[in-house]
């Protein structure tokens, strides 16, 4: 059988739906994974199919592609399904279903009741916490296994996902800097200039790393104060239908998972805003370039959705059919 070759296989967690026990296991492809998967738990390599454990998202070879090393994965066969926590749940609350009649029933009928999905969220998150004890855990000394292979300057969560958010904006903020090489000698100097301004704010703002540290006010942070995040949905949906949520507070392999959500920009930076930008610069003619509205779009919540990668489309978003419409009034604006 042809399996698609990378230069290193990549090592995943892999269990039955009906047997805890998880093996480590190594593929350089989907299909290799799935073949190693099943002969290792004696199930049938037709149609069996290999899933997120964490909320149940079927793994594609592209998909497969973007997850990190050790993420834990469910193997499927024809007609089993897995909903990740969710299913975890059921499972609980069925084991001491005599001891808690009354938390069952109710619960039992939450996870069943489509009409009541808000409801029904809050208690997986509620029966989620309780079940992790070091889910609010901080320091190295509560929680050590969560830091295994981070840098021993960060000594609690919040401090590192902070870190976490900054580095991509930072990236953006990269990105915006070495657009300039596309200009003329005039052109690039003011663009730089600008650029300039724009990382002086966003150092000013500490690059807005609070949306991702749950220690920071409710209304600068992306996530709950125990942490949890929840993903957006696409860049032309209002939510995410799938319900898409994680902590990566939680345990470390919630927090590597984490790395593959993406801060995704419902207009495009690539394609749409950063080459605007530049459009502005050229096309000033006496009038200054309104920066802070740039800024907003390529940096804060005006524009950005934090999506699970499932939501995250890679096709062009088709907001704008032409650059020039981002920067008409707002983009220029007359010199003082």
């Amino acid at each position: 059988m042809f399996f698609t070759m990378f230069k290193r296989p990549k090592i995943f967690k892999v269990r039955a739906l009906e047997q805890p026990q998880k093996y480590g296991l190594a593929g350089r492809s989907l299909a290799e994974l799935n073949q190693k998967a099943c002969k290792k738990l004696q199930l049938p390599f037709s149609k069996c199919r290999m899933c997120l454990y964490e909320d149940g998202t079927e793994l594609t070879e592209e998909y497969f592609r973007s997850i990190p090393d050790n993420t834990e994965l469910v193997l499927l066969t024809p007609g089993q399904t897995w909903q990740g926590y969710v299913s975890d749940i059921n499972q609980l609350l069925n084991s001491f279903y005599k001891q808690q009649d009354d938390i069952v029933e109710a619960a039992q009928k939450l996870l069943s009741d489509e009409q009541q999905g808000p409801k029904r969220r809050k208690i997986l998150v509620d029966l989620i916490q309780s079940l992790n004890e070091n889910i609010l855990a901080e320091t190295r000394d509560e929680d050590g296994q969560w830091f295994e292979g981070i840098e021993p300057r960060f000594k609690n969560k919040s401090s590192y996902m902070k870190y976490n958010c900054e580095s991509r904006i930072r990236g953006y903020m990269r990105e915006v800097e070495s657009y300039a090489s596309t200009l003329g000698p005039k052109e690039q100097a003011e663009y730089k200039q600008i650029a300039e301004i724009m990382w002086n704010e966003l150092k000013s703002m500490k690059f807005n790393g609070c949306y991702f540290d749950r220690r920071e006010e409710e209304t600068r942070r992306l996530c709950t104060s125990e942490g949890w995040f929840s993903c957006q949905g696409p860049f032309d949906a209002d939510d995410c239908l799938a319900k898409h949520s994680i902590n990566p507070y939680s345990n470390r392999e919630s927090r590597i998972l984490f790395s593959t959500w993406n801060l995704d920009h419902r207009i495009e930076k690539k394609r749409t805003i950063v080459p605007a930008l530049a459009q502005a610069v050229k096309e000033q003619n006496g009038r200054q370039v309104n920066w802070e509205y740039f800024y907003q779009l390529l940096f804060t919540l005006e524009n950005l959705k934090l999506v699970h990668i499932a939501c995250h489309k890679k096709t062009s978003h088709n907001l704008c059919c032409d650059p020039a419409m981002i920067y008409t009034k707002r983009a220029l604006k007359k010199a003082k």
